[in-house]
């Protein structure tokens, strides 16, 4: 089993591509636990929240690994509730990261927020691009520094999805 995870700032296509990869290689598709937990629980998020969020997402995606698809695409994983926890909270659950560490993962497709336009969703809350960028940055170190399989993603939606299927497709032949 490979398993790829789609990580970056909002609106950088992540959901969007993780369904053409999905569309185009079949496999399982996990999608982004935060979004069933906020339609659920129709408020503002908080910190005591995470935890739930977090496992929510862990129960998702250990419940596609249990299947052993050929290929497992994630949309997202725990970075992106560990860097969202300490962005809007100042703070994180110690106990996200040596989880995160915990797992494997065969590539991340980090996606750049350049190149494309913020598009409002009722839940996202980076419109500036600076913002969007430091998200970008801190995901960027926080896998190189734990030596973490890694292919930026950039340019038009077609860039994108070209230089995505394009890290899929090697990633599968290996």
């Amino acid at each position: 089993m490979k398993v790829v995870v789609l990580a970056g700032p909002e609106s950088s296509g992540k959901s969007w591509l993780s369904a053409q990869l999905h569309q185009h290689f079949g496999g399982l598709l996990v999608g982004e636990y935060v979004r069933h937990f906020m339609a659920v629980h129709p408020r503002d998020t908080c910190l005591a929240d995470i935890p739930a969020i977090a496992r929510g997402q862990l129960a998702w995606e250990d419940a596609a690994r249990a299947q052993q698809p050929p290929l497992l695409i994630l949309d997202t994983h725990l970075l992106s509730n560990m860097l969202w926890s300490t962005t809007l909270f100042g703070a994180c659950p110690d106990w996200l990261e040596p989880e995160l560490l915990s797992r494997h993962y065969d590539m991340h497709l980090l996606l750049s927020p350049e190149d494309v336009e913020w598009t409002p969703d009722g839940l996202r809350c980076q419109p500036s691009l600076a913002e969007r960028q430091h998200f970008f940055e801190q995901s960027r170190d926080w896998l190189q520094r734990h030596a973490q399989p890694l292919r930026i993603i950039r340019g038009s939606w077609q860039d994108r999805q070209a230089s995505a299927m394009d890290a899929v497709r090697q990633l599968l032949a290996n």
